[in-house]
């Protein structure tokens, strides 16, 4: 079966985690210091601050940016549901927006028509690695906190800088399916240094002294719980499995490019296909490759994913929409028609490092032989 997703791995992520084992220290501490310094400096961030996932991290965003009950904050529909369920841990409530159907991204237009003077804060995705027009829709709503959910993005490129340069907060996932991954593991970045202080404290139940801190120094004075945080932590075996993929990150980027364009261009004959593509002002890393079927196309997105399932081909559905979902059931949704298109129609091709022409070749004849070409 060809995978959907591959993690690169090798000996040296062995190495490294073998090293941290090897110290004693294998909770939060040095390693999580180091990796936070790195990652931040890949992506032009002051400040970063690691956390178990990003939606943990995404938590925290929101907490920074003292969003809580009677707020709404606007969030696309067509996103992992983290997106929004962060919205209903602080108590506000989420208000779906549509996106723009050919990057899969919240615009300027669509977060307007989902604002109202209730909203605080809007968490824009990079969806599937696909930059999103930032500047757009900060310039267009000024006043209001503007969270990049970058979970898919590293190594993303938007005006000619990474993904979350110049963010007032940015959350990363270093999920299995995400190009660099700790297994599992998020980062927030940030430029203030205020917010970094307070992230680092909430991750850690809000303990004034940090238990690496307090290792470190020796020191034996009790700490103090400064207000209600949360156990947010990542591991020093994660951050050196990190520091290690972050190494890797140009190769791999370069390799998924290189396989993205080959797909685009051989799918390019199957009539009314439309394929992920980077947008005038960016440059994806391909997290994902989507494709969205056109509505006369022999077979629904559904009888396709099995068909390929049929022929050792791994591939899963599109992006979720949220409001659609039954959690999300009582949420009255606006009319969405790109997001519900998008995930009705779209389906995820398998992508990953080590993938062979030969494999690719096999699923894009598996397409052709689906669109009866």
């Amino acid at each position: 079966m060809i995978p959907v997703m591959r993690p690169w791995f090798g000996p040296e992520e062995e190495a490294a985690v073998g090293e941290v084992i090897a110290s004693g220290w294998v909770a939060q501490g040095p390693k999580v210091a180091e990796f936070e310094r790195a990652f931040a400096a890949s992506v032009e961030a002051g400040h970063g601050v690691a956390a178990s996932s990003c939606t943990t991290a995404l938590h925290l965003a929101l907490v920074l940016a003292g969003v809580g009950p009677g707020d709404e904050v606007v969030v696309p529909s067509l996103s992992f549901i983290a997106t929004a369920n962060v919205v209903r841990y602080t108590g506000a409530t989420p208000v779906f927006a549509d996106v723009d159907a050919a990057t899969g991204n919240l615009t300027a237009k669509t977060v307007d028509a989902a604002r109202s003077p209730r909203t605080r804060a809007v968490i824009v995705v990079h969806q599937a690695g696909v930059p999103a027009d930032v500047e757009e829709i900060r310039a267009a709503h000024e006043g209001l906190t503007l969270v990049e959910d970058a979970a898919c993005a590293a190594g993303s490129i938007y005006r000619d800088r990474p993904v979350g340069a110049g963010s007032a907060v940015s959350a990363w996932s270093f999920h299995p399916r995400k190009l660099l991954t700790t297994g599992e593991g998020g980062m927030l970045t940030t430029d203030d240094p205020e917010w970094t202080t307070r992230a680092r404290r909430l991750r850690e139940h809000a303990m004034s002294v940090s238990a690496a801190e307090r290792h470190a120094s020796g020191s034996t004075a009790p700490e103090e719980y400064t207000e209600v945080g949360f156990n947010y932590r990542m591991t020093d075996l994660q951050a050196a499995v990190g520091l290690v993929q972050l190494r890797r990150l140009p190769e791999l980027i370069a390799r998924r490019r290189a396989l993205a364009a080959r797909y685009q261009e051989l799918l390019a004959d199957i009539p009314g296909l439309a394929t992920v593509r980077d947008p005038a002002y960016g440059r994806s890393n391909f997290q994902s490759f989507w494709i969205a079927l056109p509505d006369d196309f022999p077979m629904g997105r559904n009888e396709l994913l099995g068909f390929l399932a049929e022929r050792g081909i791994s591939a899963r559905r599109g992006i979720m929409a949220a409001h659609l979902e039954p959690a999300y059931a009582d949420v009255l949704a606006a009319e969405l028609p790109a997001t519900e298109w998008l995930t009705r129609n779209s389906l995820i091709l398998p992508l990953f490092h080590a993938m062979t022409e030969s494999e690719q070749d096999q699923v894009v004849e598996a397409l052709h032989t689906a669109a009866a070409l």
